[in-house]
C-alpha cells in the first residue's frame, strides 16, 4: 500500500514550519542566518545549485517539482525560461508562499501549484525534468516514488536522500523525533534503490544527491 501524508504529522509539521522553512533560502540576510545556512544547511544550498544546473537546457522545457515547498526551484526555473512548471505539495501554507512569490516575480502564467499528496497525483502528463528534493526524508518506502517518477520523466530526475551518520544527522533525528517521521539512508541503500539504472550518486554535505537519466 502506498502511504499518504494527508492529515498526518508530516503535513501538519510543514504547514506550521512554512515561514521559517522559507528563510532557509536566504530571504533574511542577517549574520546569524547566513552562518546557520552556510554551516548547517549547506546541503540545501548545494542541491539547489546542482538541480538548477542539471535542468539544462531549460528553454521550452517542462518540469515537475514534487514537494515544491515555497517554490524556490519552480520560480527560479520559470525565470530561466521553462515553458511550464508544476509545483506539487501537500502543505497549503507552503503553496500560499509559492503562489505569492510567483506573482511577485511575474511568472504566474508559467507556474502551476497543486495541493495534493504525490501518491494521489494521477495526471498522466510527462515532464522533461522531475525534482524530488527534501521529499524522500519522509517516505517509508521510497521504491514506489522512484517508479512513479521514472514513468513521468522524459530526460532527468533529481533526488536528495538524507545521509545516515554524523553529528548533524543525529541532531536532526532528535529534533524531528516528536514532530514527524524521518528516514535516513546509507550510500549503499540508495545505490540499491537505483540498481542497474543510469544514475549518478554524489555525497553533498549531509545528503546524497542523485541524478537519474532516463
Amino acid at each position: 500500500m502506498i502511504p499518504t501524508f494527508k492529515n498526518n504529522s508530516v503535513s501538519k509539521f510543514f504547514d506550521n514550519y512554512a515561514t521559517d522553512f522559507d528563510e532557509i533560502y536566504g530571504s533574511k540576510h542577517t549574520l546569524l542566518n547566513k552562518f546557520i545556512n552556510h554551516y548547517f544547511r549547506a546541503s540545501m544550498r548545494i542541491r539547489f545549485e546542482k538541480t538548477i544546473e542539471g535542468c539544462y537546457p531549460i528553454d521550452g522545457m517542462t518540469v515537475i517539482d514534487i514537494g515544491c515547498g515555497s517554490g524556490h526551484y519552480v520560480i527560479n526555473l520559470a525565470l530561466r525560461g521553462a515553458e511550464q512548471i508544476v509545483g506539487l505539495d501537500f502543505s497549503q501554507e507552503m503553496l500560499n508562499l509559492a503562489t505569492w512569490r510567483a506573482r511577485q516575480k511575474k511568472v504566474s502564467q508559467t507556474c502551476s501549484f497543486i495541493n495534493a499528496d504525490f501518491s494521489d497525483y494521477a495526471d498522466k502528463a510527462e515532464f522533461d525534468y522531475s525534482i524530488i528534493m527534501g521529499f524522500m526524508d519522509y517516505i517509508e518506502d521510497p521504491s514506489w516514488v522512484i517508479s512513479k517518477v521514472i514513468a513521468m520523466t522524459r530526460q532527468r530526475a533529481f533526488f536528495s536522500f538524507p545521509l545516515r551518520g554524523g553529528l548533524l544527522a543525529w541532531q536532526r533525528g532528535i529534533r524531528y523525533s516528536r514532530k514527524c517521521p524521518l528516514h535516513l539512508y546509507s550510500f549503499q541503500e540508495v545505490q540499491d534503490l537505483f540498481h542497474e539504472k543510469n544514475v549518478r550518486i554524489e555525497k553533498i554535505a549531509r545528503d546524497l544527491f542523485v541524478t537519474l537519466t532516463i
